[in-house]
């Protein structure tokens, strides 16, 4: 068994550019990517929208530092769009979509166009992707079996692209393409590593950067990465999900040194609270990926604050997760 897991969290957010007027999206991430510079702290991305830009935190050990380094990467986005003319918007789906094909440039995005067709003629969803430190690749598969069970809660947590009924209509858009679920479980990290190679074969994934899984192995950095969040509404929001991705991982790898088995859960079953949970988030049922029926959502969120409390505890963050939570539910 490897060494004691990293204590680092990072978050990638992904932001709308919206016209202020009409909050209609807009396709000037360029005009935004080219006036604005990478911090110690942040670095600003391009997305597969040209509606979209992102802001990727370094790795962080205090949750205090992470929401810092959010406010000020936020301000700074926010200040730029608007030298630009333009809002920046923090939603996982816009108010109101663009008038023009929103796909950016780059041979790898018009491989994805070429690949997805009409998916991503309209395909501006925004999440808020978690990046947690782990020893290393068999680890971080280990703990994706672990964690299975606990995505459907951090995406109720997160619903803010509400449409059509939905808490979370991000989720439905995203469910279009191949592969956009709960992973399954895996042998090891050499089993991971085929099935996703497997995949780009059959072509479904353009490379094996790409995966749609709600959870993955970053293709570049030693973590896990939690996607199921819709972005942000506030800092304090991925606040949350950080502290709780992290907890979850803790707590999985704790029971790995433990020698726990993985409580398992059934895939139809966990696509199931996937589904409930992008229906009604927080406010309504759920569904107990272990008990396999509707609880309310906010059973199974208590649960989940419970699960991980001893890592929370650990890192003196449980009081400030419970409070976070309290004004949520």
């Amino acid at each position: 068994m490897p060494g004691a897991c990293a204590d680092t969290v990072g978050v990638e957010e992904e932001f709308l550019l919206v016209d202020t007027a009409s909050a209609r999206t807009v396709m000037r991430a360029d005009a935004v990517l080219a006036r604005v510079r990478d911090t110690e702290l942040t670095k600003f991305h391009a997305e597969l929208a040209g509606t979209q830009v992102e802001a990727a935190t370094g790795p962080c050990t205090g949750v205090a530092a992470l929401g810092e380094a959010l406010r000020q990467a936020r301000e700074t986005l926010a200040a730029v769009a608007a030298e630009v003319g333009v809002g920046l918007v923090s939603r996982g789906t816009p108010h109101v979509l663009s008038t023009q094909p929103v796909v950016g440039e780059g041979d790898r995005y018009q491989r994805v166009l070429t690949t997805y067709a009409g998916l991503v003629d309209d395909y501006e969803a925004c999440g808020c992707h978690v990046h947690v430190g782990v020893p290393d690749r068999e680890t971080a598969v280990a703990v994706l079996n672990h964690v299975r069970g606990w995505l459907p809660t951090l995406l109720a947590l997160s619903a803010n692209s509400p449409d059509r009924g939905y808490a979370s209509w991000r989720t439905v858009l995203q469910s279009r393409f191949p592969g956009a679920k709960v992973p399954p479980v895996f042998a090891d990290a050499a089993d991971y590593d085929a099935h996703v190679e497997r995949m780009v074969t059959c072509g479904t994934l353009v490379d094996v950067a790409q995966t749609f899984w709600l959870v993955r192995l970053s293709s570049k950095l030693p973590t896990v990465e939690f996607r199921a969040a819709d972005a942000a509404a506030e800092v304090d929001d991925a606040v949350l999900q950080a502290a709780l991705s992290r907890a979850l991982v803790h707590t999985a790898y704790q029971d790995l040194l433990d020698g726990k088995e993985q409580r398992p859960v059934r895939d139809d079953v966990c696509a199931a609270a996937v589904w409930t949970a992008s229906r009604h988030g927080l406010h309504g049922p759920a569904v107990d990926p272990w008990q396999e029926c509707r609880v309310p959502a906010t059973a199974v969120l208590d649960n989940l604050v419970k699960h991980v409390t001893p890592a929370l505890e650990a890192r003196g963050e449980l009081a400030l997760v419970q409070d976070l939570v309290a004004q949520r539910v």
